[in-house]
Formats: C-alpha cells, sequence, structure tokens
C-alpha cells in the first residue's frame, strides 16, 4: 500500500459495555474512560441516554460525564442518543461534542432498535439536528444495515445516497456507516464508500463493523482503499449489538486496527504508552 494517509480512531467503550450483563460498577467505567482519554483518540463515546430498561448498562451516564478528567485530553467527547428526550439531556453538558443517532436504512430494524419507522425518525433527527445547531454540537446518524439488510426490507446503495441527501440537507457533515450483523463483505464495503465519497466528497464517512477476527482486517483495507479514515473501535473487541441476535459478533477491536495501521504506515495518533494503560486496567473482574 503506497499511502500513509492517517485515520480518525472513535473509541466507543459504550458499545463495548452495553451488552455486558453485569453491571459495571461506575468508579470503574469513569477511571477506564479517564484513561482512554489520555491515549490520543479522536473521540471517546463515553455512554448513552437511552432507556434504562432496555439498556440498564448505560443508566449511570450523566454521573460518569460528571466525573471525567478532561485537563490533559484532546479527544471530542460523544453520547449515544435515540429520541428527543435523549437529545435534550445531552445538551446539558457542555463537555459532550457529538451525538450519534442509531439510524438504520432497514425500516424493521429501526422498529426493532428504537421503536421508530421511517417518519418518525426524520422527525427526531431533524429536532436532534436544531438541537446540536444551537448548542455547538455535531449530530452524526449511523446508517445501519448499510451494507445489506437481512431483513424483508429493500437495500442498495441508491437507498443509501437518498438517506445521504437528505441528512446532508439539514447540514450533517460526519455520517458513518454500519454493519451490526457482520455480514458484510470487503467487496461491498469498498463499493458502497466509493460510491458514497463520489457523490458526496464533503460529507465525512466512517466505518462502525462488528466482524468475526478472521475477515476484519481485509474489511478495514477495502474501507481505507476506498477512501475511509474514520474508524470505530472497542478495546478488546467487546460488545456486539443487544438488538441484532448476533451480539456474539463482537465490535471492530481496536488492537487488530492498529496492528494493520503499523503494517502499513499509517498514522494513529495514539499515546502506545497510555494505551497501554487502559489495556490493563481491569475493567472487567
Amino acid at each position: 500500500m503506497n499511502s500513509s494517509s492517517p485515520i480518525k480512531i472513535l473509541e466507543t467503550p459504550r458499545d463495548g459495555m452495553q451488552g455486558i450483563e453485569t453491571l459495571i460498577p461506575t468508579h470503574k467505567k469513569i477511571e477506564y474512560i479517564n484513561l482512554l482519554l489520555q491515549c490520543g483518540f479522536d473521540t471517546v463515546e463515553v455512554g448513552s441516554f437511552v432507556s434504562p430498561r432496555t439498556i440498564p448498562q448505560m443508566t449511570d451516564t450523566a454521573e460518569v460525564l460528571e466525573n471525567l478528567d478532561f485537563s490533559n485530553t484532546n479527544s471530542k467527547i460523544a453520547v449515544l442518543v435515540a429520541n428527543e428526550n435523549g437529545g435534550e439531556k445531552a445538551m446539558k453538558y457542555d463537555v459532550i461534542d457529538d451525538l450519534i443517532f442509531p439510524f438504520s436504512v432497514s425500516e424493521t430494524f429501526l422498529k426493532k432498535n428504537i421503536n421508530k419507522g421511517f417518519e418518525e425518525t426524520e422527525k427526531t433527527i431533524d429536532f436532534l439536528q436544531n438541537l446540536c445547531l444551537k448548542k455547538g454540537k455535531r449530530l452524526l446518524p449511523y446508517l445501519s444495515m448499510g451494507f445489506g439488510n437481512p431483513y424483508s426490507d429493500d437495500w442498495s446503495i441508491d437507498l443509501l445516497l437518498e438517506w445521504v441527501t437528505k441528512f446532508s440537507k439539514i447540514g450533517i457533515e460526519v455520517i458513518p456507516v454500519s454493519d451490526i450483523m457482520g455480514e458484510a463483505d470487503a467487496q461491498k464495503i469498498g463499493r458502497v464508500f466509493s460510491a458514497l465519497i463520489k457523490e458526496f466528497p464533503n460529507v465525512e464517512f466512517g466505518l462502525h463493523l462488528h466482524s468475526l477476527h478472521e475477515t476484519a482486517l481485509k474489511k478495514i483495507e477495502a474501507a481505507y482503499q476506498a477512501g475511509i479514515r474514520r474508524f470505530d473501535t472497542v478495546l478488546g473487541g467487546y460488545g456486539g449489538c443487544p438488538m441484532t441476535g448476533k451480539e456474539m459478533i463482537g465490535n471492530l477491536a481496536l488492537e487488530m486496527l492498529i496492528d494493520w495501521c503499523d503494517n502499513n504506515q499509517i498514522e494513529t495518533g495514539l499515546d502506545r504508552k497510555q494505551l497501554h494503560k487502559a489495556q490493563r486496567y481491569p475493567l472487567l473482574n
């Protein structure tokens, strides 16, 4: 590979933790995320404002935010929200930079995940975007099922282009594309991103990947070769979406992305000494 264009990494302990049934003590989340904030990630997704009945692991997000140490970090802070109420809660925290919204181009999955259809979801996204513009924050709607649809809904690259058109018209500038089922292959990832970047060169696309380890490296390379420079990871590859029924297919492990970048002389911006401290932290013990 004859390119050394650096990448941005969004480290998402939120996605890693949310599928863990045992509740992690709040003080351990705070200590762990504070370590991540020293590592040089572009963004750290620290929690979510969603129903505690749906994701009980994230009930303490407000307390986590109130106890993080931002004195020695340049990382942006992100939280996930799925409705207007969650967005309004996020607006109370000046330290939050980005709101992640779990959109899906599959209406079936959208209803399974956040109990809304397309029409209601578009209204929610408009509401959240207006909040973000007023408060100087960014809304990042993720296009889950972005590389194919395991349900009965239609899927096509044209459908993705249609949604990106809608989002870009209201001022959204960053749109990650997700495979949370772990079913996309490298060829499709390359085709999708090549088409999106060609049509929307001013939108920053990213890859949010759940994948088996043996296929992840080819998917990373396909996305990079297509022009993607933003990748979501979880240290240790923990997690998986509880709403898919495939939560055992974990997130893209940070370690795998780092190894791939090192092998291809691609800069990650990470402080390896600080990262080693985070790797050694006994979050689950």
